[in-house]
């Protein structure tokens, strides 16, 4: 008897036997009208918005084969911001198959007319307001995923049997003729049967796949409990945790924490002699998301322990997932928790125990409501990312999102004596200088706290990241007097978030995203907090930035470098005739720049210079850069203007408008030299600039030999006093976190 497994293996004979009509398949293609067709078995019928087969053009539109998104258990055509897509579902059918019971979906498209059928029968039709989108060979197939920027989820769950992409609209009676792991005529332009274990491409038109996180074939089948497939030309090599370059002595995700995007840190508090470092990651078996708080805890905020989960959302909560938040002491001086409840509103939770790790949800939650139509507050503030502490008697809850009549970015103030009973305030400040920020920056994230006799209110916009405003505090209402970047187009720096410890010192951290895209982020896991800092302000109310300096004590095998003049030759950094090479490291480094137009510092840098990474200042335009054009020549690392742009296309090559180069103001007083401090942690690159400027980027060179400190300068020779370098011993990770 003849097997369906035997019957796919013989697949392309079958092909060539039956004479059918298979197209010959030039390097190039262009699919305009197409059928997409797919055999699968939802694992659950709740689940919401995951693709059993797109296709897409990198950086541009796709279709795909949807279930659940807009209406549950319905099968709808995808397409980016729902352009081809039929939004009223109401008279499609719900989905009833189980979890083993196939159901063929095909869509097919001709010109601007969508079919949906289902096991060959009509399900929905209707005409698209635009133009069919063209695809060709460039394009990537994805089973599980519903597009590329879609940052690891939501994905299709359950199994799919065979996968067509078909270059003509089929109708019924066709489709009524196909089987899976059959051949059919017409052939298609690209066919799936997961035979032998693989997802490869029968007819040729599409390179074998990856398969990302929680995906396997087996039994002639693909298998989706998270992950997905992605095939399409110019991958790459494929990269995994233990051949990918990983950060040492950084706080980072834990491997089953998967891509850890966003990774916000939040929650930090010091309580009873321990620093606690929480975290956004997803949990992969959760649904909407999977978003809950990590939590890390240190006594010297060098080797840190992971503990189970903080905050996990429950059935029985409102809310769905754990968004940002803070930690703050109640009226009672019991550690809690606040947080944004995704489809909820504000929550908050106490701590059972000192150790922090029991944590009791409170009864009311969401204590501040996202108002709905009708509702008061509805219309006149957003209920986003909180900050919430205790001032004298009263509880203040700052809103993050908010906008102001011209525009500019606000928090809305609320207030309560019991944390139930809220009261509404009004916008939390105004903008004394309109100049401040750009068009379209908002202010989430919040974290509100006194520093050197002011007050100041770090936040990020998702358009630039981390920044701060310094300013007074009187009457409920925040007045800046000064704002400051801590970030700046093409830097990474996002989503700080502080404590104040027992030392009296502000330390913050802040997730580093990430430039690799999504398919390496999701094969290797992403995810990395920035050095702890120590903030304050100088005499003259100038804010200061310093790594803490109990980092010292990771610091091995010193050694210093010569004094160097330097001029346009560059120069290779040595200690006792040999090169001072590494990449877990610190230097440190005092260079009076004279008349000089630029000093430069290289690190990472290979001996050909075919990779390296530039630190460059120049004093007559008073900035200071990293320089990432020559940090790499893989094609999985992208360095783009905001710092969540990255992590969602296939290639590099796919974004057409880098930014390679990212600067930030750094004016030197007359005679003050410029100082550096250099951490490098594998892809981790740090540099703190006379304690009060700091740039943050993540480097991923492709050649091992990347280790080599080179100095130059331009324009005028200049004196490098010695360079200080250590290299830094790896700190302790130990994981307690549990079984979530």
């Amino acid at each position: 008897m003849t097997t369906r497994r035997g019957l796919a293996r013989s697949a392309s004979w079958l092909v060539l036997f039956l004479g059918l009509s298979v197209p010959t398949l030039a390097a190039e293609w262009e699919l305009r009208d197409k059928t997409l067709v797919v055999w699968a078995a939802p694992a659950n019928l709740g689940q919401q918005g995951g693709s059993a087969l797109t296709v897409q053009q990198p950086g541009g539109g796709f279709d795909a084969v949807v279930f659940g998104e807009l209406a549950p258990g319905r099968w709808m055509a995808g397409s980016e911001f729902f352009r081809r897509t039929q939004t009223d579902q109401s008279a499609a059918a719900a989905e009833t198959g189980d979890a083993k019971t196939l159901v063929q979906v095909a869509v097919a498209y001709k010109g601007r007319r969508v079919s949906i059928y289902r096991d060959a029968r009509p399900y929905a039709e209707y005409d698209m307001a635009s133009e069919p989108v063209a695809f060709t060979s460039s394009s990537v197939a994805l089973l599980g995923l519903r597009h590329l920027e879609m940052m690891g989820g939501p994905t299709f769950r359950g199994e799919i049997e065979d996968a067509r992409i078909y270059p003509l609209a089929l109708d019924a009676g066709a489709l009524s003729k196909l089987k899976p792991d059959q051949p059919s005529d017409p052939a298609p332009l690209a066919w799936w049967t997961f035979d032998d274990g693989k997802v490869d491409d029968r007819m040729g038109a599409f390179p074998p796949a990856r398969l990302m996180g929680a995906a396997t074939v087996r039994d002639g089948r693909l298998h989706l409990d998270g992950g997905f497939a992605m095939i399409g030309k110019g991958i790459g090599a494929a990269r995994t945790r233990e051949t990918e370059d990983w950060p040492t002595y950084h706080v980072s995700a834990l491997p089953r924490e998967g891509l850890a995007r966003p990774y916000d840190a939040n929650g930090c508090i010091y309580w009873k002699g321990k620093y606690h470092l929480m975290y956004i990651y997803q949990d992969p078996k959760l649904p909407k998301g999977g978003h809950c708080w990590g939590h890390a805890v240190s006594t010297d905020l060098v080797d840190w322990t992971f503990l189970p989960p903080a905050l996990v959302p429950q059935r029985e909560d409102r809310d769905v997932g754990i968004f940002s938040g803070n930690a703050f002491l109640d009226k009672n001086g019991v550690p809690t928790l606040c947080w944004f409840g995704v489809e909820a509103g504000v929550c908050v939770a106490t701590a059972a125990d000192d150790d922090l790790i029991v944590w009791k949800k409170h009864p009311k939650n969401p204590i501040i409501p996202m108002p709905r139509p009708g509702e008061p507050g509805h219309g006149v503030y957003t209920v986003w990312d909180p900050y919430l502490w205790l001032e004298g008697d009263d509880y203040i809850c700052l809103l993050g999102g908010n906008k102001l009549p011209n525009g500019k970015d606000t928090l809305y103030t609320m207030k309560s004596k019991d944390l139930v009973s809220w009261a509404p305030v009004g916008p939390f400040f105004d903008h004394p200088d309109l100049s401040w920020t750009t068009e379209g920056e908002d202010c989430s994230c919040p974290d509100f706290f006194k520093i050197g006799g002011k007050r100041a209110l770090l936040c990020i916009s998702h358009k630039v990241g981390g920044r701060i405003y310094i300013g007074r505090y009187e009457n409920d209402r925040f007045f800046p007097e000064k704002h400051v970047r801590m970030n700046w187009p093409g830097g990474q720096f996002f989503a700080p978030e502080s404590l104040l410890d027992d030392k009296g010192r502000r330390i913050i951290w802040a997730w580093v995203t990430d430039p690799r895209t999504l398919p390496t982020q999701q094969a290797t896991g992403s995810g990395v907090q920035s050095l702890p800092r120590v903030i304050d302000l100088d005499v003259e109310g100038n804010l200061t930035i310093k790594p803490v300096p109990e980092l010292e004590r990771l610091r091995r095998n010193p050694r210093r470098s010569a004094d160097m003049s330097v001029g346009s030759e560059v120069a290779v950094a040595t200690f006792d005739g040999a090169p001072i090479r590494g990449d877990a490291m610190e230097l440190a480094l005092s260079v009076e720049p004279g008349s000089a137009e630029e000093v430069a510092v290289a690190v990472r840098c290979t001996p050909d210079d075919s990779e390296k990474t530039v630190i460059r200042y120049r004093p007559g335009a008073k900035t200071l850069a990293i320089d990432s054009s020559k940090s790499t020549r893989r094609d999985d690392v992208v360095y783009t203007n905001g710092p969540l742009d990255t992590g969602g296309l296939l290639r590099g090559s796919d974004y057409k408008n880098p930014r390679n180069v990212f600067e930030a103001p750094l004016e030197l007083k007359p005679g003050e030299p410029l100082r550096l401090r250099i951490f490098l942690d594998g892809p981790m690159l740090e540099v703190f600039a006379n304690d009060r400027q700091c740039l943050t980027q993540q480097v991923f060179p492709e050649s091992k030999e990347a280790r080599m400190v080179k100095v130059s300068a331009q324009g005028g020779p200049v004196i490098f006093n010695g360079i200080e370098a250590w290299d830094m011993a790896p700190a302790k990770f130990v994981d307690k976190k549990g079984a979530n």
